[in-house]
């Protein structure tokens, strides 16, 4: 397109194109249009070019959101503080705020904080932004940050989050837009830790949860545990614009084919993180494509070292040579994973240890060990479950593995509904299935720390406990580096948890379903999806 050409075509011409785009105007009547304009055939093909990308990234107002995830229990929650699954997320991300939010590169950017500042990593000072509202009406002061954030000191409560939480030893109001946080040591990741879900903010003095009052995209209409939440788009939201979609439904249906079909069938726009069996299916169909995402989260082996037969460190050790990674990326995974080494931080993270490779499949190896602890030739239950992402492929693999030299593993698959209550963290051998974290020192104090909430082989060493507390409190990133790579050396070789790969999450989606990300905290956009796609007309 000339100079002369373009003299007369504007930036409002564009937008009546793309106007004409959204009515459904034919590509012929778009070029009429703009030859009556004066515009030349080449350059209206540009500008209709243009006009298309613009309307491929310009978010569209209205319609309902329906998604599915993959995990819900009778113990589903709107409680912050309380949520431990992915429905959980997903529902607190729509109804609540945090005071700082992760973007797609993990850095912390605010949120509900204006600013958020330290002189030594010890004393926080967080201004809050002004103008933000409760559905309800009341306007959010810094006193709804303390309630809140005291709320995880409190053991009455159960936060998931407690144990990082106790390092906040002074919580208080400056003024009614400032909240000084003291910690017990020096912490240079508090802007990351205050991104965690259960950190959102409630009202102050608030104990009955039912109605899911904060200061979210989304006002809640009805919330049944197990089965679903419908809630409806905030028009009094804080941030410019507001969600895009007028209403948001959300529930889980645990059974991989049937998540699909129902978005294939056009009962729901995505389905939240499906098999890798299920992906050709879907990527047949037209209409539909996948959302990939490769952000730390992995299925896990656990064997708690404080039952038989992981209190036997043999066993465990033979079981971390039986285990084929390369196989489980392969065909369990069907190649969507990175095969890891027993270490909880992925390749994404600044602080993984590269030195520490993966364990080599060994059959000889791991038969010597199983000799050693007694247990060759015994049957050792392994409880596996649709709930735990690709675990029963993985069992299949391990088991298979383990019967060629002698070793007996009793794969007993049983149902989502109840898996996370009645058997992750309690049964002698089982998987889990943990979301990415910001930080190591969060996964850490979640996950292997002595006094850790979800301490899945009930690993303990006060050398670990030692180490973490010191990376903590180092401004030196090179010296918290180096700390952190001796300590995912020792869970590789000490705790009773394999990790053989780091998966990649896929969502399906409708093709209508706009605006979906990748973000360091998981699938579905972090789980806070709902606040920022729309739905193509």
């Amino acid at each position: 397109m000339t100079d002369k050409q373009m003299t007369n075509w504007t930036g409002a011409d564009d937008a009546m194109v793309e106007n004409a785009i959204r009515r459904g105007a034919t590509r012929r009547e778009l070029l009429q249009m703009m030859l009556a304009g004066g515009v030349a055939i080449g350059a209206a093909g540009t500008v209709l070019t243009r006009a298309n990308k613009a309307m491929a990234a310009t978010p569209t107002k209205g319609g309902a959101l329906k998604a599915a995830g993959y995990s819900a229990s009778n113990a589903d929650t709107i409680d912050p503080a309380k949520a431990s699954l992915s429905t959980d997320y997903v529902r607190c991300c729509a109804l609540y705020n945090r005071l700082t939010i992760l973007d797609k590169t993990g850095a912390p950017q605010m949120e509900l904080a204006e600013s958020l500042d330290s002189k030594d990593a010890q004393v926080w000072t967080i201004k809050l932004k002004s103008g933000v509202t409760f559905h309800d009406g009341k306007t959010l002061t810094a006193d709804d940050v303390v309630y809140s954030l005291k709320r995880h000191l409190d053991p009455a409560i159960g936060s998931k989050v407690a144990k990082i939480a106790a390092q906040m030893t002074g919580i208080k109001a400056v003024d009614k837009q400032t909240v000084e946080i003291t910690l017990s040591h020096a912490n240079a990741d508090l802007p990351s830790i205050l991104a965690i879900h259960q950190f959102m903010i409630v009202a102050d003095g608030t104990t009955d949860f039912s109605k899911g009052n904060g200061t979210g995209a989304f006002v809640l209409e009805k919330f049944e545990p197990g089965v679903r939440s419908i809630m409806k788009r905030n028009g009094n939201y804080w941030k410019a614009g507001g969600a895009n979609v007028d209403s948001f439904e959300f529930f889980a249906i645990s059974e991989d084919n049937a998540r699909v079909n129902a978005l294939l069938s056009g009962d729901i726009h995505l389905a939240a993180s499906i098999n890798p069996r299920s992906m050709r299916l879907v990527e047949t169909q037209d209409g539909f494509v996948l959302s990939k995402t490769t952000s730390g989260n992995y299925t896990n082996l656990n064997m708690r070292m404080d039952m038989a037969p992981g209190n036997k460190k043999d066993f465990i050790d033979g079981m971390k040579y039986i285990v084929n990674r390369e196989q489980i990326v392969k065909s369990a995974l069907r190649g969507l994973g990175e095969i890891g080494n027993d270490q909880p931080l992925s390749s994404a993270s600044f602080y993984h240890n590269n030195d520490l490779k993966p364990k080599a499949f060994d059959p000889d190896k791991a038969k010597f060990h199983f000799q050693k602890s007694g247990l060759l030739g015994q049957s050792i239950p392994v409880i596996a479950s649709e709930a735990a992402s690709s675990s029963i492929d993985m069992a299949m693999i391990i088991q298979a593995s383990a019967a060629e030299i002698g070793m007996k593993l009793d794969v007993q698959r049983v149902p989502s509904d109840g898996y996370w209550d009645n058997y992750w963290l309690k049964a002698p051998v089982h998987f889990g299935n943990i979301n990415p974290r910001p930080t190591p020192d969060i996964l850490f104090s979640l996950l292997y720390t002595s006094d850790a909430p979800w301490n899945e082989s009930q690993y303990k060493s006060p050398k670990f406990d030692k180490m973490m507390l010191e990376a903590r409190g180092s401004l030196d990133q090179a010296k918290r580096k180096e700390i952190y790579g001796e300590m995912q050396v020792m869970i590789s070789e000490e705790a009773g948890t394999v990790i053989p790969a780091y998966l990649s999450n896929v969502d399906a989606i409708t093709a209508k379903l706009k605006g979906l990300d990748p973000n360091p905290l998981g699938g579905m956009m972090g789980y806070a999806f709902a606040e920022y796609v729309w739905l193509d007309a």
